[in-house]
C-alpha cells in the first residue's frame, strides 16, 4: 500500500530541511540544489500525495511506466509538474519519451541524441537533456565514457531541438556514502573542464538517498531522492 499523505509530507519536509542542512554547511544556498522526487516503481496516487506536499520535480525510470501515470495525471488536471526521464532510453522509445517527459537526465549517446531531436522536432518541443557519464566499472551501470564526454558534446551541439543543460551519474552503491565521494568530485571535474566551450553545461545530477549529503557537499544542483520520500517500492 502507499504511504499516507501525511507520512509522505512529513518525509518531503525531512528531506528538505536535509537539503537545506547540508547546503549551509557546504557554504551554499538551498535555492542551488533541486529536491527531485523518484516516484519509479510507486503508484500514481503516491506521486499526488507528493505533488499535494507542494513537491513540482520528480523522476521517472521507465518510459512505459511514466505513459500510465502522465495519462492519470492529465486526467486529475495537475499544473506545474515537471517530469525527467532517469532511467536509460532505448531507442524504440525516443519519440514516446519526447512526448511525455519535460527533460531526460540519461542521454548517453548520439543516435539517441538524433533520434530524440527528431522526436522533438515533430512535437514542436525543446527538450533539456543531461548526458549520463559512466564512472564506475559496474557492468549494470550505464552511461558515456568520460573521454567520450568532448566529442558528444560537441556533437550534441548541433541538434538544435535539445538543450544540453549538465551531467549526471550513479556511484557504486555503498553503505558508506563516503565511498561516492570521488564519482561526484569527478564529475564535477569534468563539468568544469567543458563548461568554458559549452556555457549552458552547468547542471550536476549526483546524489541519491543514501548519499545525497555528499553530494551537496561536491556541487551537486539536483538530488534524487526516493525511497526516503516514498518508502519501499511497492512493486516491480
Amino acid at each position: 500500500m502507499s504511504m499516507s499523505t501525511n507520512l509522505i509530507s512529513a518525509n518531503l519536509e525531512r528531506i528538505r530541511n536535509e537539503v537545506a542542512d547540508a547546503c549551509a554547511r557546504a557554504g551554499r544556498s538551498p535555492a542551488e540544489v533541486a529536491l527531485m522526487a523518484v516516484s519509479k516503481v510507486h503508484p500514481v496516487e503516491a506521486l499526488l500525495e507528493a505533488y499535494a506536499a507542494g513537491q513540482r520535480l520528480f523522476g521517472e525510470n521507465r518510459v512505459q511506466e511514466a505513459q500510465g501515470k502522465v495519462e492519470q495525471l492529465r486526467a486529475e488536471q495537475v499544473d506545474g509538474l515537471e517530469l525527467h526521464l532517469i532511467g536509460p532510453l532505448q531507442n524504440n522509445k525516443t519519440s514516446k519519451a519526447a512526448e511525455i517527459f519535460d527533460a531526460v537526465d540519461t542521454l548517453d549517446s548520439m543516435k539517441t541524441a538524433t533520434r530524440l531531436n527528431a522526436a522533438a522536432e515533430t512535437l514542436g518541443k525543446t527538450l533539456r537533456v543531461l548526458v549520463e557519464v559512466k564512472l564506475s566499472h559496474e557492468e549494470s551501470k550505464h552511461g558515456l565514457a568520460p573521454e567520450a564526454l568532448p566529442e558528444l558534446l560537441r556533437e550534441l551541439a548541433t541538434l538544435p531541438r535539445l538543450r544540453v543543460c549538465g551531467l549526471m551519474t550513479v556511484p557504486p552503491w555503498s553503505e558508506d556514502a563516503e565511498t561516492a565521494r570521488p564519482y561526484f568530485q569527478r564529475l564535477r571535474q569534468l563539468r568544469d573542464e567543458n563548461v568554458g566551450a559549452h556555457p549552458m553545461l552547468v547542471e550536476l545530477s549526483m546524489g541519491m538517498s543514501g548519499d545525497y549529503r555528499v553530494a551537496i557537499e561536491e556541487g551537486s544542483t539536483c538530488v534524487r531522492v526516493g525511497t526516503a520520500i516514498f518508502g519501499k517500492r511497492v512493486y516491480e
